[in-house]
């Protein structure tokens, strides 16, 4: 009797030290920084990605994973969070150029594609870019251009053109720009035919005298704002990414009447998934970007979002291209010839250490005053 009790209580032991009995167990955790509104969250009957994940890694692999799940604003609100070393995430979604500072500054785990197999799915046009030439570190998510949207309804269609309508003086009060300093400033460069990733101070002081004019005309400065006062019409025009324009014009209120277009220069940029060194789950990030991957988490991301897809499984699947409709195909995959040319000719790039600080000085200065 001593015997068969001693033993259940060793083997009641074991099963704590181990997966647990009965379907119970340790449950690990997986830390997520993105961008605002940039997953399919379940809302509105819509694929929930990361309940399914969590679920699809219990089914398969038999482990218990809870996703926490946070969000960013700007580029420079993660970095900040980031560099400070007082958090730990292990999958973040970044810029281009952030993620090119970040590796410069050896934030970043190289992948491992192994544990990354519908890595295969991405379009090599944005493989080899010059945030991670040899595709080390970064796993691209989205892609898109940058755009102007405005109230058709309280904007005539004349002045809807380039970058001039966000300085138009008919519309003061009525125009929200980008609270981050890198593509308020990148909106005056593209404006003044300025080149986005000089380091030379006086093409920062004219873009910022840019700006200074701007100012007075303009309602906010603004991220995750933009979509309730685009939508409600307390704004008329923004400055803002292409996918985020059908989020709007889908939430708009009667009698605003939201368009978009793209200026003849802009900003083209890639989001892409990768590992902070913080990182605590390395193996499980990996799992949980390579899910990502997998065509119905990937299809429906994609069409919560609506950005554009570098995912061949997404931009091919003909569901996809009928949900989305003719307009959103025509802005979201725009006829741009070589999109890894343009991408090199506008995009941000990773400024050296002396130039941020400058630029970020000068954006103090314009906040202030």
């Amino acid at each position: 009797m001593k015997k068969t009790v001693a033993l259940l209580i060793a083997l009641t032991m074991l099963c704590a030290l181990l997966t647990g009995c009965g379907g119970g167990g340790k449950t690990r955790t997986l830390n997520v920084y993105n961008w605002g509104e940039y997953i399919s969250d379940g809302s509105e009957d819509s694929f929930n990605t990361v309940k399914e994940f969590e679920k699809w890694y219990q089914e398969t692999y038999g482990e218990k994973v809870k996703v926490n799940y946070t969000t960013f604003a700007s580029n420079e609100d993660m970095y900040a969070k980031l560099s400070s070393g007082a958090v730990s995430y292990d999958v973040v979604i970044p810029s281009d150029y952030m993620i090119a500072r970040m590796r410069e500054n050896n934030m970043l785990l190289p992948l491992n594609f192994d544990n990354i197999p519908n890595y295969a799915n991405i379009d090599e046009s944005f493989r080899g870019l010059y945030y991670d030439p040899d595709n080390q570190y970064t796993v691209p998510y989205t892609y898109g251009v940058v755009g102007v949207i405005y109230n058709a309804n309280a904007v005539d269609e004349a002045d809807a053109q380039g970058w001039d309508l966000l300085w138009n003086e008919k519309y003061k009060g009525e125009i929200l720009q980008f609270n981050n300093s890198r593509d308020a400033f990148g909106t005056a460069q593209y404006k003044l035919g300025l080149d986005v990733n000089d380091t030379d101070h006086a093409s920062w002081d004219a873009a910022l005298a840019e700006l200074k004019k701007q100012a007075p005309l303009v309602k906010s400065y603004v991220m995750d704002e933009i979509y309730n006062m685009m939508e409600s019409g307390e704004a008329a025009i923004g400055v803002y990414y292409a996918g985020d324009y059908f989020t709007m014009l889908d939430a708009q209120a009667d009698g605003v009447d939201l368009r978009f277009y793209y200026p003849e220069t802009t900003n083209y940029f890639v989001d892409a998934m990768c590992i902070p060194s913080c990182c605590q789950e390395k193996e499980l990030a990996e799992r949980f970007i390579n899910y990502m991957l997998s065509p119905e988490p990937a299809i429906a991301n994609a069409e919560y979002i609506y950005y554009a897809c570098p995912n061949s499984v997404v931009y091919t699947d003909e569901g996809y291209i009928e949900e989305m409709g003719e307009e959103a195909m025509e802005i979201l995959y725009p006829e741009i010839g070589d999109f890894s040319a343009l991408y090199n000719r506008y995009a941000f790039r990773s400024l050296d250490e002396a130039t941020l600080d400058y630029v970020n000085s000068l954006w103090e200065s314009l906040k202030i005053n």
